[in-house]
C-alpha cells in the first residue's frame, strides 16, 4: 500500500532552481513506485488552480500572493482552510516540505501536524548565525522544525548546519543528497568550438553564487588568455557588474550572455563549453555541478558547504573563495586541457552516473517516510510541549490558534462533506539501487 504524499514549497516549476528541481523528479519517481503525489505551492502568475503535469503529476497553485523573492507572507492562518481542504481532499497522510526559505513548507507542515499527519522537511540550504536574516531564519526554522518528525539535508556539512541552527536531535536528521537525470545530459564533444577554449557559467547572478569574484576573475583570464570565451546562462541583479566589466574591456566578442535559462536548455549549453566554473560562496548541494560533469566538463568550483563531497578530486578542482585561489584553479585547468590530461567527457558521464540516481534517492526517502509512520501520533498538548523548547511563548498561542480554527473548520466544514479524490495509482516498479 502506497503513501498519499504532499510536497509543500513555495519553489516549483514554473520557477527555476534546484530545489524545483528536487520536488518534481522526486515526486516523479514516487509516482512510479506507486505513492500518489500531490505538490502545493502559490499561483505564479495566471497559472492558479490545479494543474496536471508528466506522468499525471498534481499541482495545486493556491491564491496565495508572494511576499518576498517567491515566498509567501508567513500568515499562519489566511491559508489554513485552503490548505486543510486539500490534504483531506487528496486524503494525504505525509507532508514534505522542502526549503527553509518557504514559508508555505513551513505552514503546511504544521497544518499537518496539528491534523494528525506524518511530516517530513528537507533542507537545501546553508544559512551562517551572524547577519539579521539569517537570525530571523534560523529561528523560524526552530519553531517550525521543533515537532517535525524527521528531517533530511542534502549534504553532511548541511546536516552539522542545520542541527546547529535549528536545534534538532542529530539522530531525527538524515543525509540524502540530490541527484541528476543522467540520461538528459549526456556529453556532446562535437558542440565544442575548436578555436576557442569555452568557459560556462550556469548560475543565479546573485551575491550569494560569487558573482563579484567572477567579474574579476574573467577580467583577468580574459587579459591573460586570448582563446578563452565565457559563456554565461542565468539573470539575477548582479548582471550589471559582469556586463559593466565586458563593456569596460571591449570583450563583447568573448563573454556572451544567455539569459534565464529553460532547464531544457542546460543541457545544449553545457556541451559547448570545456570547464565549467562555479564561485559560490555558501552552498549546501550544488546540482549545477553535478549536471556539468554529467555532460563531461571539467569543474572549477570553490571549496564552500557540502561541494567537497559532491564528486571525486579528479572531476572537480576545488579553490578557496578567493580570486587568486579561482586563478589558479582555471589555469590548472587549462593547461590540463592543453596536454589531454582532463578525464574522457564519456568516462566522466559514466562515473556520475553511477554516483548518482533519483532512484537511489527515491528509495532512501522511502525508507525516511516508512520510520516516520511507525511512530505514533501526538496530541496537542504533546506538539505545545515540543514547541516550549523554543523558548518563543508567543508562537503556542499562534498554534493553540491554528488548532482552535481548525476545530471551528470541522464544524462549519465538516470533511465528511468534502469530496474525495478518486485515486489511480500505478503498479509499483521496482528501482535497482
Amino acid at each position: 500500500m502506497g503513501y498519499s504524499i504532499c510536497m509543500a514549497s513555495d519553489f516549483f516549476y514554473p520557477n527555476m532552481g534546484g530545489v524545483e528541481e528536487h520536488v518534481f523528479n522526486l515526486s516523479q519517481c514516487l509516482l512510479q513506485r506507486g505513492h500518489k503525489v500531490v505538490v502545493l505551492t502559490h499561483a505564479y502568475g495566471n497559472r492558479v488552480g490545479v494543474r496536471y503535469m508528466t506522468n499525471g503529476l498534481k499541482v495545486y497553485y493556491l491564491p496565495i500572493k508572494t511576499f518576498y523573492n517567491q515566498c509567501v507572507l508567513p500568515t499562519m492562518i489566511c491559508s489554513l482552510p485552503l490548505i486543510r481542504y486539500v490534504f483531506i481532499r487528496e486524503q494525504i497522510t505525509h507532508v514534505h516540505g522542502h526549503s527553509a526559505f518557504s514559508a508555505l513548507a513551513h505552514e503546511a507542515m504544521i497544518i499537518g501536524r496539528l491534523l494528525g499527519l506524518k511530516t517530513v522537511f528537507t533542507d537545501h540550504s546553508l544559512f551562517g548565525f551572524a547577519d539579521t536574516s539569517a537570525i530571523i531564519t534560523n529561528k523560524f526554522l526552530e519553531l517550525s522544525l521543533a515537532d517535525c518528525d524527521h528531517c533530511i539535508c542534502v549534504s553532511h556539512t548541511g546536516k552539522e548546519n542545520t542541527v546547529l541552527r535549528a536545534r534538532v536531535n542529530h539522530e531525527k536528521v538524515s543525509v540524502i543528497p540530490n541527484a541528476v537525470d543522467t540520461i538528459a545530459f549526456t556529453p556532446d564533444p562535437s558542440r565544442r568550438k575548436k578555436d576557442q577554449i569555452t568557459i560556462v557559467i550556469v548560475s543565479r547572478l546573485v551575491y550569494r553564487k560569487g558573482i563579484d569574484l567572477l567579474a574579476q576573475v574573467m577580467a583577468d583570464i580574459c587579459v591573460k588568455y586570448c582563446m578563452v570565451h565565457f559563456l554565461i546562462g542565468g539573470d539575477g541583479p548582479k548582471r550589471g557588474l559582469l556586463e559593466e566589466v565586458r563593456t569596460t574591456l571591449n570583450l563583447e566578442d568573448r563573454i556572451e550572455f544567455l539569459g534565464s535559462l529553460e532547464h531544457s536548455q542546460v543541457r545544449d549549453v553545457l556541451t559547448q563549453g570545456h570547464i565549467f566554473l562555479n564561485t559560490s560562496l555558501t552552498e549546501a548541494y550544488c546540482m549545477a555541478i553535478v549536471e556539468a560533469a554529467s555532460c563531461g566538463l571539467q569543474v572549477v568550483s570553490t571549496r564552500v558547504g557540502g561541494i567537497p563531497e559532491v564528486l571525486p578530486p579528479d572531476l572537480i578542482y576545488l579553490t578557496e573563495p578567493t580570486v587568486p585561489s579561482l586563478m589558479e584553479g582555471l589555469e590548472r585547468a587549462l593547461d590540463d586541457l592543453r596536454h589531454g590530461k582532463l578525464v574522457d567527457p564519456f568516462i566522466c558521464h559514466n562515473r556520475v552516473s553511477s554516483l548518482y540516481s533519483w532512484q537511489n534517492v527515491t528509495h532512501r526517502t522511502e525508507k525516511v517516510y516508512t520510520s516516520v509512520t511507525k511512530e505514533s501520533p501526538k496530541s496537542i498538548g504533546q506538539q505545545l510541549r515540543s514547541y516550549m523548547r523554543s523558548n518563543v511563548l508567543p508562537f503556542l498561542l499562534v498554534v493553540s490558534l491554528m488548532y482552535l480554527i481548525l476545530q471551528v473548520l470541522e464544524w462549519l466544514v465538516p470533511r465528511q462533506g468534502i469530496d474525495i479524490v478518486r485515486t489511480y495509482r500505478k503498479k509499483p516498479r521496482k528501482f535497482q539501487i
